[in-house]
């Protein structure tokens, strides 16, 4: 938006970038995002963790529970929803924190297998999943082929997986992924890009690392090996306007908040709010509502993860 000023003033107001939810700062129209098909609904289960990674977009830690855990009735609840609604949702995403130290998430996983959809849990496999080794087995028994468990491997060098994760934090997720692979459970892999290696190189780093520990994952698979841009909201990154999307050659159908919403349960909050995205938990500009009916419309990109991730960075969480 250009600097506008208030009447009978000379001083003029800045509005920086990203601030205003419908103009960028240079006073153009900002780019939206129109729903086209609830394909995935994510449940963020709690902002707890295990470990405080360097650059967790969301700031997850033994510590934080902003979001508090969800419960499986909360969570059959959104899935009536589906059903009511008549929406074709085919996919229920379970992130974090990490999903594994909410004490109902083995009732949560069995609740969305139930009803035929398939589940992605993102996991750092390490002890909180062990601990539910056995519930989680007999699960994926009951309900073969609509588990996946998507494991965070930062890099395929420990080192600077552990730069990322913390010191002992690279040999119990291999050891929680090799069980895993043992066990027949689908799984796959999100690493990151801050590095600054070629997509090749990263690939080829991960495939050794898999072929080591006898891990049936094509790493040359996009949709196996899923490598994420980086996300720094305090980066300069360009606003998305509307002549993007042709400037770019981007539809705006295949960004993610074209295809998916969030849920999260904030600490002190009655009820639970659909969010736009799952990058997005905190930022109330992104609260769509309370209910899946009221969080069907469009998204203005007015957020740096919105431009960085999503639009030229490509990302999406789902499968």
């Amino acid at each position: 938006m250009s600097a506008t000023q208030p009447t009978g003033s000379s001083i003029p107001i800045e509005v920086k970038p990203f601030e205003d939810l419908e103009t960028t700062a240079q006073g153009d129209q900002r780019a939206w995002v129109n729903l086209k098909s609830l394909d995935t609904l994510w449940f963020n289960t709690g902002t707890l963790c295990n470990l405080t990674c360097a650059n967790c977009y969301i700031e997850s830690s033994p510590k934080n529970d902003a979001l508090v855990y969800i419960t499986a009735d909360e969570v059959v609840a959104f899935l009536d929803e589906i059903e009511t609604l008549e929406l074709p949702t085919q996919e229920i995403g379970l992130t974090g924190g990490e999903p594994f130290m909410n004490p109902q998430i083995l009732p949560i996983i069995d609740a969305i297998a139930s009803r035929g959809y398939r589940c992605l849990v993102l996991t750092n496999a390490m002890r909180p999943m062990m601990k539910c080794a056995e519930g989680l087995n007999t699960l994926n028994q009951a309900h073969p082929g609509l588990i996946t468990l998507r494991i965070s491997i930062d890099h395929f060098d420990p080192a600077m997986h552990e730069e990322e994760r913390g010191a002992r934090s690279w040999k119990p997720t291999i050891l929680g992924m090799e069980w895993l692979s043992k066990n027949g459970f689908q799984i796959d892999v999100a690493g990151r890009t801050r590095w600054g290696e070629d997509e090749a190189t990263l690939r080829a780093g991960y495939a050794a690392l898999f072929d080591q520990h006898s891990i049936d994952i094509n790493a040359h698979d996009p949709a196996k090996l899923v490598l994420f841009p980086e996300m720094d909201e305090n980066a300069p990154v360009p606003e998305i306007t509307t002549q993007c999307w042709s400037i770019l050659g981007v539809n705006p159908d295949d960004v993610m908040c074209a295809s998916s919403r969030m849920v999260v349960k904030r600490k002190g909050d009655e009820r639970l709010s659909v969010m736009a995205c799952t990058l997005l938990a905190y930022d109330q500009r992104f609260n769509l509502g309370h209910t899946l009916k009221e969080a069907l419309g469009s998204v203005h990109l007015a957020h740096p993860h919105c431009a960085k991730f999503c639009v030229l960075g490509g990302g999406s969480c789902s499968a």
